[in-house]
């Protein structure tokens, strides 16, 4: 059986799950052992090694989390059998009460979401959102990816008139109200606002 080490530390919330899970779909069985330096990333791991089956333990060593992870023949990197969501974005931030959290939460989601195995079929963009897919955005990388995998990036054309960034529209692609309003009634959506 292999064994494999994987050193997380220094990685920010949702790095070392995202390099985790990576690194679990190289592996057909063995254990990973991943080394952490923060509760948060350990109990992620753990949640993570939970929704995957995996056996799991860990412990911790001068500030040194470490979390071993055991994977079967049998056990499958992910379950993709969830339907297909819409996901809404009306604005650039996540949540409310800081902007500057806002913000690093909104890069981190995108983030976690392009690296993800299950993806949404659509992210429509409105309103404050549209910044997200325009020249200076701090996630223009993620959303590119996003696009890569099959995702379909949309903004609300009448956003960007708006905000006048019709021009400066550098991910995806320009859809209007009634087509947004059409794909969120005939399927699953997920609106962040």
């Amino acid at each position: 059986m292999k064994k494999e080490t994987l050193d997380c530390r220094g990685l920010t919330c949702p790095q070392p799950v995202v390099e985790t899970k990576k690194k679990l779909a190289d592996i057909s069985a063995g254990t990973l052992t991943v080394l952490v330096d923060n509760e948060t990333a350990k109990n992620n791991l753990l949640k993570l090694a939970g929704s995957m089956d995996l056996e799991a333990m860990a412990r911790q060593d001068d500030g040194v989390y470490t979390v071993s992870l055991l994977k079967s023949e049998i056990t499958s990197v992910a379950k993709t059998n969830a339907p297909s969501k819409t996901l809404l974005l009306t604005k650039d931030t996540f949540g409310s009460g800081s902007e500057e959290l806002g913000a690093l939460l909104m890069k981190s989601f995108l983030y976690a979401l392009a690296e993800s195995e299950k993806l949404p079929e659509t992210v429509y963009l409105v309103n404050g959102g549209v910044r997200l897919a325009c020249d200076g955005s701090p996630v223009l990388d993620s959303l590119a990816k996003l696009t890569e995998l099959g995702v379909e990036v949309l903004s609300c054309g009448l956003c960007l008139d708006f905000f006048e960034l019709k021009d400066n529209l550098r991910v995806g692609s320009i859809t209007n109200m009634y087509a947004i309003v059409e794909q969120l009634m005939s399927s699953d959506p997920l609106i962040l606002s």
